[in-house]
Protein backbone atom coordinates (compact mmCIF):
# COMPACT_ATOMS: atom_id res chain seq x y z
CA UNK A 1 0.00 0.00 0.00
CA UNK A 2 1.52 3.15 -1.10
CA UNK A 3 1.75 6.34 1.78
CA UNK A 4 0.56 9.17 1.52
CA UNK A 5 2.55 12.90 1.73
CA UNK A 6 1.67 15.14 4.31
CA UNK A 7 -0.11 17.23 1.85
CA UNK A 8 -2.72 14.96 1.18
CA UNK A 9 -3.09 13.65 4.55
CA UNK A 10 -3.82 17.69 5.25
CA UNK A 11 -5.95 17.57 2.23
CA UNK A 12 -7.71 14.54 3.64
CA UNK A 13 -8.22 15.86 7.01
CA UNK A 14 -9.87 19.17 5.49
CA UNK A 15 -12.09 16.85 3.30
CA UNK A 16 -13.10 14.91 6.48
CA UNK A 17 -13.42 18.24 8.97
CA UNK A 18 -15.66 19.76 5.72
CA UNK A 19 -17.98 17.07 5.43
CA UNK A 20 -18.60 17.02 9.22
CA UNK A 21 -19.44 20.87 9.65
CA UNK A 22 -21.79 20.31 6.54
CA UNK A 23 -23.22 17.68 8.57
CA UNK A 24 -23.61 19.91 11.76
CA UNK A 25 -25.50 22.64 9.61
CA UNK A 26 -27.64 20.07 8.21
CA UNK A 27 -28.66 18.15 11.16
CA UNK A 28 -29.04 20.87 12.93
CA UNK A 29 -31.52 22.60 10.58
CA UNK A 30 -33.51 19.10 10.19
CA UNK A 31 -33.75 19.11 14.09
CA UNK A 32 -35.06 22.24 14.08
CA UNK A 33 -37.44 21.46 11.34
CA UNK A 34 -38.29 18.02 13.09
CA UNK A 35 -39.38 20.03 16.28
CA UNK A 36 -41.11 22.58 14.73
CA UNK A 37 -43.52 19.98 12.82
CA UNK A 38 -42.99 17.98 16.48
CA UNK A 39 -41.85 14.55 15.26
CA UNK A 40 -38.35 13.27 15.77
CA UNK A 41 -35.39 13.05 13.40
CA UNK A 42 -36.12 9.67 12.98
CA UNK A 43 -39.96 10.29 12.33
CA UNK A 44 -39.10 13.04 9.70
CA UNK A 45 -36.72 10.95 8.09
CA UNK A 46 -39.47 7.97 7.84
CA UNK A 47 -41.68 10.47 6.00
CA UNK A 48 -38.76 11.84 3.60
CA UNK A 49 -37.71 8.25 2.79
CA UNK A 50 -41.56 7.39 2.12
CA UNK A 51 -42.05 10.12 -0.56
CA UNK A 52 -43.33 8.65 -4.22
CA UNK A 53 -42.37 4.99 -2.34
CA UNK A 54 -44.24 1.75 -0.79
CA UNK A 55 -41.30 -0.13 0.74
CA UNK A 56 -41.74 -3.27 1.70
CA UNK A 57 -40.75 -3.03 5.95
CA UNK A 58 -37.63 -5.04 6.00
CA UNK A 59 -36.56 -2.69 3.62
CA UNK A 60 -37.49 -0.17 5.08
CA UNK A 61 -35.59 -1.20 8.33
CA UNK A 62 -32.66 -2.09 6.65
CA UNK A 63 -33.07 1.59 4.92
CA UNK A 64 -33.02 3.69 8.01
CA UNK A 65 -31.15 1.17 10.16
CA UNK A 66 -33.69 0.11 12.25
CA UNK A 67 -34.50 -3.39 14.29
CA UNK A 68 -37.88 -4.38 13.28
CA UNK A 69 -39.49 -4.30 16.10
CA UNK A 70 -38.39 -0.45 16.67
CA UNK A 71 -39.65 0.31 12.86
CA UNK A 72 -42.87 -1.62 13.71
CA UNK A 73 -43.50 0.93 16.85
CA UNK A 74 -42.21 3.86 15.05
CA UNK A 75 -45.14 2.60 11.82
CA UNK A 76 -47.25 2.01 14.88
CA UNK A 77 -46.89 5.56 16.42
CA UNK A 78 -47.21 7.20 12.46
CA UNK A 79 -50.35 5.03 11.84
CA UNK A 80 -51.99 6.61 14.78
CA UNK A 81 -50.91 10.47 14.00
CA UNK A 82 -52.94 9.49 10.40
CA UNK A 83 -48.96 9.61 8.03
CA UNK A 84 -48.61 6.54 7.26
CA UNK A 85 -50.30 3.27 6.37
CA UNK A 86 -49.29 -0.29 6.07
CA UNK A 87 -51.12 -2.92 3.60
CA UNK A 88 -50.15 -5.85 1.95
CA UNK A 89 -48.21 -6.14 -1.26
CA UNK A 90 -49.97 -6.30 -4.53
CA UNK A 91 -47.56 -9.06 -5.69
CA UNK A 92 -47.10 -11.20 -2.32
CA UNK A 93 -49.84 -10.82 0.34
CA UNK A 94 -47.43 -12.27 3.16
CA UNK A 95 -45.30 -8.55 2.60
CA UNK A 96 -46.43 -5.65 4.32
CA UNK A 97 -45.30 -2.20 2.74
CA UNK A 98 -45.51 1.08 4.03
CA UNK A 99 -47.04 3.96 2.19
CA UNK A 100 -47.59 8.06 3.06
CA UNK A 101 -51.47 9.05 3.77
CA UNK A 102 -52.90 11.99 1.91
CA UNK A 103 -52.14 13.93 5.12
CA UNK A 104 -48.49 12.27 5.40
CA UNK A 105 -47.79 13.33 1.96
CA UNK A 106 -49.11 17.04 2.91
CA UNK A 107 -46.98 16.89 5.70
CA UNK A 108 -43.70 15.21 3.83
CA UNK A 109 -44.19 18.19 1.13
CA UNK A 110 -44.39 21.08 4.04
CA UNK A 111 -40.99 19.34 5.32
CA UNK A 112 -39.59 18.84 1.76
CA UNK A 113 -39.99 23.00 1.46
CA UNK A 114 -38.88 23.70 4.87
CA UNK A 115 -35.68 21.46 4.19
CA UNK A 116 -34.84 23.43 1.03
CA UNK A 117 -35.61 27.27 2.78
CA UNK A 118 -32.99 26.12 5.20
CA UNK A 119 -30.34 24.63 2.75
CA UNK A 120 -30.81 27.28 0.10
CA UNK A 121 -28.30 30.03 2.29
CA UNK A 122 -25.78 27.66 2.12
CA UNK A 123 -26.05 25.68 -1.66
CA UNK A 124 -26.92 29.95 -2.89
CA UNK A 125 -22.87 30.73 -2.39
CA UNK A 126 -22.44 28.06 -5.26
CA UNK A 127 -22.96 29.05 -9.35
CA UNK A 128 -25.49 26.25 -10.82
CA UNK A 129 -22.26 24.25 -12.26
CA UNK A 130 -21.13 24.38 -8.87
CA UNK A 131 -24.08 23.03 -7.42
CA UNK A 132 -24.31 20.34 -9.95
CA UNK A 133 -20.89 19.02 -9.77
CA UNK A 134 -21.90 18.78 -5.77
CA UNK A 135 -24.91 17.13 -6.33
CA UNK A 136 -23.06 14.68 -8.97
CA UNK A 137 -19.66 13.84 -6.19
CA UNK A 138 -22.36 13.63 -3.29
CA UNK A 139 -24.39 11.43 -5.36
CA UNK A 140 -20.78 8.99 -6.48
CA UNK A 141 -20.04 9.12 -3.00
CA UNK A 142 -22.68 7.98 -1.32
CA UNK A 143 -23.86 5.34 -3.63
CA UNK A 144 -27.37 4.37 -4.78
CA UNK A 145 -30.43 4.40 -2.45
CA UNK A 146 -31.06 1.02 -0.87
CA UNK A 147 -34.62 1.25 -1.54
Amino acid sequence: MQESSPAQDEDQDALVDALAQTAFVLTSALNRIAADNDLSITQLRLLGTLRGRSPQMKRLANHLGLEKSTLSGLIDRAERRGVVQRHPSESDKRVVEVTLTPDGESAARRIENDVRLAVEPIIRRLDAADRDALRLLLERMLGPATL
